[in-house]
């Protein structure tokens, strides 16, 4: 009688157990991930990559990576370790005292080309940690603005106008007092404006 009292316990309390792991998997695997993918479908750019596209829909990049800019007429990045590749992100891990720093901030000082006199920011002469950091400081845009007003035929005021615009993904960092702008954003706010001028011409 005790061998089958026991037996039935033992019956009962596996099929708790199992009952309970079965409750687990539905939460877990199913619940938990319907809850992200729905989430992830309702918060703009969150299952996407933030994926920016043209006006016929090809992709020509997104705004949380970092893409290189050459041409007068645009905002330029950070510079990169990595060269701007997605897929292999990093520093350079260069001291700042090492010659090869010096030599890297010599040369890209001399693209930059400041003024007599005009300090320009850290962000435009040094990488960041991952190499693909997608903004610059409002000091650094603000830097570049007579080149990108020049290539353009624009004024200086013209182009600030753009970088004030909140499509132009400027953003201000809490408690910092800090303005951040999003190049790539930017850049593809110019050329908007740019066609709407072509078109009304």
């Amino acid at each position: 009688m005790k061998t089958m009292l026991s037996f039935r316990e033992l019956a009962r309390q596996f099929g708790v157990s199992f009952r309970l792991v079965l409750l687990t998997v539905v939460l877990c695997s199913g619940c938990y991930a319907g809850l992200i993918l729905l989430a992830a479908q309702v918060i703009p750019d969150a299952s996407t990559g933030s994926l920016v596209r043209s006006e016929n829909g090809e992709v020509i990049g997104s705004t949380l990576l970092a893409q290189q800019f050459t041409r007068p007429e645009y905002f330029w990045p950070r510079p990169s370790a990595v060269s701007w590749n997605a897929a292999g992100s990093g520093g350079s891990n260069l001291s700042p005292a090492s010659l090869a720093m010096r030599q890297r901030t010599e040369k890209l000082l001399a693209t930059l080309a400041p003024a007599k006199g005009e300090k320009i920011p850290t962000d435009l002469v040094t990488a960041s940690g991952s190499g693909l950091d997608p903004h610059i400081s409002l000091q650094a845009a603000i830097v570049q603005l007579p080149r990108v007003a020049r290539a353009r035929g624009l004024t200086c005021d013209q182009v600030m106008q753009v970088i004030k615009n909140p499509e132009s993904g400027t953003t201000t960092i809490p408690f910092l007092n800090e303005s951040l702008v999003n190049v790539l954003q930017l850049n593809r706010l110019l050329d908007k404006r740019a066609q709407i001028v072509l078109q009304h011409d």
